[in-house]
C-alpha cells in the first residue's frame, strides 16, 4: 500500500455529515464488491475516540493502478456536489500503521438464544438456561455508519475499530467494506 486518496465531506444545510457519510460509504461498499479483490483499504482519520465519530473524512489506501481504476469506475456519482476528493497521491514515509476492522455488535438476548437452538442442538428451554435474562449485553460504544449488505439487503450498523497504531505494516485482504480484522492502512 504506497498510495492513497482522501474524500472530505463537504457543508451541507440539507444532510447532517453522518447521513452524507453513510452514503458515501454505502456507495464505496458497492464499488469495492462490484470490484472484488480486497486491495483497497479504508480508514477515517478523523475518528474520536472519547466521542465515537467518524469524522466527515474518509481515506482509500492501495496501490496507484487499483485506486485509478477504482475512480474510473464512477462510482461517486451523485456523490461529487457533497464530497472533495484528492488526487492520488504516494504515502508519506512518516505513515505508521493501523488496523481498521469491523466489530460486530452482539444482538438481542432473544436472537442468541434462537442461534443456540439452530447452531448448537439445544432445546429452547436449554438455550434459556445457558442465556438467562439476568445476562446483560452492552451496546457498542463505536462509531459506524449505516450501510445495505449488497448480498442480502439488509440494513444494519457497521462498526469500525481502529486499533493502536503499530510500527510495522501486515498485508492482507480487506472486505468488501475496505475492512480487515489483520491487514494494516497507513496512518499519518
Amino acid at each position: 500500500m504506497d498510495a492513497y486518496l482522501e474524500i472530505r465531506l463537504l457543508p451541507d444545510p440539507e444532510f447532517a455529515p453522518t447521513v452524507l457519510m453513510n452514503a458515501l460509504f454505502s456507495k464505496l461498499h458497492r464499488a469495492l464488491a462490484a470490484q472484488g479483490g480486497g486491495k483497497i483499504g479504508v480508514s477515517f482519520p478523523d475518528v474520536e475516540a472519547k466521542k465515537p465519530a467518524l469524522g466527515q473524512r474518509l481515506r482509500l489506501h492501495g496501490v496507484q493502478a487499483d485506486l485509478a481504476a477504482l475512480m474510473a469506475s464512477n462510482w461517486l456519482a451523485g456523490m461529487r456536489d457533497h464530497t472533495a476528493v484528492t488526487d492520488i497521491a504516494e504515502v508519506p514515509a512518516h505513515a505508521k500503521a493501523r488496523v481498521v476492522r469491523r466489530v460486530h455488535e452482539k444482538s438481542s438476548l432473544e436472537r442468541q438464544r434462537r442461534r443456540k437452538v439452530a447452531r448448537k442442538g439445544v432445546s429452547a428451554e436449554q438455550a434459556r438456561e445457558l442465556l438467562p435474562d439476568s445476562v446483560v449485553i452492552k451496546p457498542l460504544k463505536l462509531p459506524y455508519v449505516m450501510v445495505s449488505s449488497q448480498s442480502t439487503g439488509q440494513k444494519f450498523r457497521l462498526f469500525v475499530e481502529h486499533l493502536a497504531v503499530q510500527d510495522q505494516a501486515v498485508a492482507g485482504i480487506f472486505s468488501a467494506y475496505g475492512l480487515s480484522p489483520t491487514a494494516t492502512v497507513p496512518w499519518f
